[in-house]
């Protein structure tokens, strides 16, 4: 698989914080990452690692380096892994067209929680998946996830709907959230 350089904007030498393409090895960091903090943190157990390395197995095998991307951040000195994310074609639904990206698997490390990490992993989705052609970015996460649920509305994204579930054991209440282009609307 082809891991082409990322630069993200806005971006400066002076910023802590950069964007790259996952190296070898590092989405197995992505799938122990996501085990460790979402059992030390919201109970879940090992079934949740397991989906996580089903999503990165498809990623490694199926994407489309031209509309789909994994982005790592890290610290620009160091090089050390702060989080993740990844954006596909959404792929859910039959009624899909290619025209919607699904953003996945976002996790910040908790060192690096407050830092923007998880904006800018964000911004650069939205800004990719703009430049991909894709009209509108989908995700779902967790009403728990409060972090999360506020980068995402600062992102612009609106909240559709809720859906409460039974996963891995753990009572949720689901959320699908959603931000649509607008033609010739700049990404903020």
């Amino acid at each position: 698989m082809d891991t082409p350089t990322i630069s993200p904007e806005p971006a400066t030498e002076s910023d802590p914080v950069t964007l790259r393409a996952p190296l070898p090895g590092e989405f197995g960091l992505i799938i122990s990452r996501h085990g460790a903090l979402y059992a030390s943190e919201w109970d879940y157990p090992a079934a949740f690692e397991a989906l996580v390395a089903r999503i990165c197995a498809d990623f490694i095998d199926n994407s489309d380096p031209t509309r789909e991307r994994c982005w790592i951040a890290c610290e620009r000195d160091s090089g050390a892994y702060l989080g993740s994310v990844m954006l596909v074609c959404n792929k859910d639904s039959a009624e899909d067209d290619g025209d919607t990206a699904k953003l996945r698997l976002l996790i910040v490390e908790p060192r690096a929680r407050g830092m923007g990490v998880g904006r800018l992993l964000v911004r650069q989705c939205v800004e990719f998946a703009r430049g991909a052609g894709y009209k509108r970015v989908v995700l779902w996460t967790q009403n728990t996830l409060l972090a999360a649920r506020r980068i995402y509305q600062t992102g612009g994204f609106e909240l559709v709907s809720t859906q409460e579930h039974e996963t891995f054991g753990v009572k949720l209440v689901g959320e699908y959230w959603e931000l649509r282009f607008s033609p010739g609307k700049d990404v903020d």
